[in-house]
């Protein structure tokens, strides 16, 4: 209660909270479904326990989610509260994004004071990629907050002495991998190098606190995924994005190292991390293979690359199936006999795909890349692609390490220079990791926010301190640091001139270069201690906030994209960015698409688009956020011939089926978020039919029930064992989004 009172004390503080709650939560309630994907897990994970300890995506608990259930445990949590709205799956990372910008205060403000804590929490509250993801319900925000928290705990234990402390730094960091598994063991390089400076025990017994702590970080990292591998797979959910139906392969492979290499081989996943990269035709065509230059091909499922674990083929041989009609396999996998055609360049694999040429970027994608990522390298973060998501305050941070670190020596070491190596030992493994990785979205360069916002407080107070003292040539790192933010922010601005106007990059540059004058000549004429001065240095600082806080507003003022969020007045990353309803993303030759459209043509999307290896399962539903929308006449259709099934309906991907089950309704889903999840082959789901589990079957509108040949079996089973049911008696007054089919055992 004393920690609140204080908290309270400073209004400063409370400003930037309510500041990062407004950016954060504005306009939350005019999302319909959030990430659709996610939302979907969280209804059928409130449907029953089964499905809630698994994470699954569906009602019949086929297959997961790509990622482990903590964050989803939350929001079913507070879905179970509020009822299942998009704002409901989403106020947790509204939260947790509020939480992490007081994190950061109560973090900075021990060793740098109440100005550097200050200046911490506004840098991290305007951090755009921050303000863009934490209003969606991907999983990042709390991500962020969990390792935030970690690091308040190992601070304590670390100042006090305490071992409970800093083990449970290393537990918080074990919860965090069942959120986003190996992406929270970025920060853990900065977590053993602090406790190794800063604890004032002897080595012996710092050794053996180390050592139980990475104890406590495996065992409650691995609890989950040990669990889960042990159950039988007859008697769970499918791993989705696993590529073998374990656990530990989905944490190490697909949201392990294929995040780094760029090479889905990893993992079976589908679209819902990374996509094919397209190869780019001239001139702004989009050219498929085996077409000409903007024309799609027949496609035909043949070609090069050889289906393997999770791409689909033939049914597999050795399994089995249970009496939900789920598939039962000998480690999940199928056999390898089937094959599905690659794109040009891309080399074969488990799935007839190699996507580590994501990180160069590929022409077919603007040279940014699937997902707006840039060009690999050590300037990747400063492109225009990255930039503006959590680097514009880079050069300040970097011209204030130098002034933090200048007077360390080995006889004299810090508080403040054992956290500014900790800040440091968080931030350089994240950005060296994005500068280089294979595949990732916008969204995660979240992870450079804490370390960005705690070292530009830090920095401030130094080089203003330096200033002030008019310490040498250590006095001018202030005015230098004014001056080239400045003009780092004028080059990212400057790039979005034809949009937002050639005011905001030059009324920056310009307001920073007189802001640097102004230092300057303070300094000139030895009044740098004046209040003049003062003024002058925190109004520099201030003008450097304008450009993060307009990228920051720009989910709110532009709209936003809860599959893929991104910060700016262009958007980024799959599925439209902020302003747009879908298409792809604005990498595309010729700029982005609107929904149904080729990129850079404006044409329509033809129908047979569905053969496209990689894409997701139902077009239809590849628009703002992956959403499609209930049909209220086929429910009452579908209800009113229920013969006791216990499903409503099942459907080919959750773009079709998740607004469903948003809804309440019980759907089974036969893909994970692509159809490179084998859930289920023939047998399995005439095992599913015959168990009278469900009989109607809604196959989506242009064919994208999937574009591998696994799913394309199950549809044409569907379509060989079914009849069609007239859309005149389901579709309403409105177009048929499918077909609907009734499959009843022989």
């Amino acid at each position: 209660m004393n920690r609140i009172r204080r908290w309270g004390s400073d209004p400063v503080l409370l400003v930037i909270l309510l500041a990062a709650a407004g950016l954060y939560g504005y306009g939350i309630w005019d999302d319909e479904y959030g990430n659709l994907f996610y939302t979907s897990a969280v209804g059928s994970m409130l449907q029953s326990w089964h499905n809630f300890f698994y994470g699954s995506l569906d009602s019949a608990g086929s297959v997961t989610v790509d990622k482990p259930p903590v964050v989803f445990w939350i929001q079913t949590l507070f879905a179970w509260i509020f009822g299942l709205h998009g704002w409901s799956v989403i106020l947790p990372q509204v939260l947790a994004g509020v939480g992490s910008v007081l994190l950061v205060y109560l973090l900075v403000k021990p060793g740098f004071g109440r100005t550097a804590a200050r200046i911490g929490a506004l840098a991290m509250a305007l951090t755009p990629v921050a303000a863009a993801v934490s209003r969606t319900n991907n999983i990042d925000s709390m991500l962020v907050f969990t390792l935030l928290l970690a690091a308040w705990f190992l601070f304590r234990g670390t100042r006090l002495n305490r071992t409970g402390s800093v083990l449970a730094a290393f537990g918080l960091i074990g919860v965090a991998f069942n959120e986003k598994m190996l992406q929270a063991y970025m920060v853990l390089p900065a977590f053993y190098l602090f406790y190794l400076i800063a604890a004032k025990v002897r080595w012996k017994r710092k050794t053996g606190i180390l050592a139980g702590s990475t104890a406590v970080l495996l065992a409650v990292s691995l609890s989950w995924a040990v669990i889960v591998d042990s159950v039988p797979a007859d008697k769970r959910p499918y791993i989705g994005s696993s590529g073998t139906n374990s656990v530990l392969n989905l944490a190490f492979g697909y949201n392990g190292v294929a995040r780094l290499t760029g090479d889905r081989n990893a993992g079976g996943g589908g679209f819902g991390g990374g996509a094919p990269q397209m190869p780019g035709g001239e001139g702004g065509e989009w050219s498929f293979p085996g077409g000409e230059a903007g024309q799609m091909p027949p496609m035909n499922g043949g070609g090069d690359g050889q289906a393997a674990p999770g791409a689909g083929g033939a049914p597999g041989s050795g399994q089995s199936q249970d009496g939900g009609g789920r598939q039962s396999q000998d480690g999940g996998r199928r056999s390898t006999d089937g094959s599905q055609s690659g794109s040009p360049g891309r080399s074969g694999g488990e799935d007839g795909r190699s996507f580590g040429g994501g990180a160069s970027g590929g022409r077919g994608f603007g040279g940014g890349g699937m997902f707006n990522t840039g060009t690999a390298g050590p300037l990747r973060l400063f492109q225009q692609e990255l930039s503006g998501q959590a680097s514009w305050l880079i050069p300040f941070l970097l011209f204030g390490c130098i002034g933090l670190f200048s007077d360390l020596r080995r006889r004299n070491i810090t508080d403040r220079h054992k956290e500014g190596v900790f800040w440091l030992a968080w931030l350089v493994p994240v950005m060296g990791f994005f500068s280089i990785a294979g595949f990732f979205h916008q969204y995660y360069l979240i992870m450079m926010a804490p370390p960005v916002a705690a070292l530009v407080g830090a920095g401030f107070v130094t080089m203003r301190a330096h200033y002030r003292e008019r310490a040498g040539w250590l006095g001018w790192l202030l005015p230098a640091a004014v001056l080239a933010t400045a003009a780092f922010e004028w080059y990212i601005l400057q790039a979005y001139n034809d949009t937002i106007g050639r005011g905001w990059s030059v009324g920056v540059l310009a307001a920073g270069l007189a802001a640097a004058a102004l230092l300057a000549a303070f300094r000139l004429i030895r009044s740098a201690a004046k209040p003049a001065a003062r003024a002058a240095a925190l109004l520099g600082l201030l003008i450097l906030f304008i450009g993060p806080a307009y990228w920051a507003l720009t989910p709110i003022t532009y709209g936003g994209n809860s599959m893929t969020p991104a910060a700016g007045p262009d958007g980024g990353g799959m599925g439209g960015g902020p302003g747009r309803t879908g298409g792809f993303p604005s990498g595309f030759p010729g700029g982005g698409a609107a929904a149904g459209e080729l990129p850079g043509s404006g044409a329509e999307l033809p129908a047979n688009l569905s053969g496209l290896p990689g894409l997701p399962g139902n077009m239809s539903g590849f628009g703002r956020n992956g959403a499609g929308s209930v049909n209220e006449s086929l429910v009452a259709y579908l209800k009113a011939h229920n013969d006791g099934q216990k499903y409503l309906m099942a459907t080919m991907n959750y773009s079709t089926g998740g607004p469903y089950i948003v809804a309440g309704e019980k759907v089974v889903i036969l893909n994970g978020f692509s159809s490179s999840d084998v859930v289920y082959t023939e047998e399995t789901l005439e095992t599913l039919v015959k168990s009278g589990a469900v009989k109607y079957f809604l196959i989506p509108g242009g064919g994208m029930g999937g574009g591998r040949e696994g799913s394309s079996s199950l549809t044409s089973w569907i379509t060989e064992h079914g009849t069609e049911v007239p859309s005149s008696e389901w579709a309403g007054s409105g177009q048929a989004s499918g077909t609907l089919y009734e499959v009843t055992a022989e």
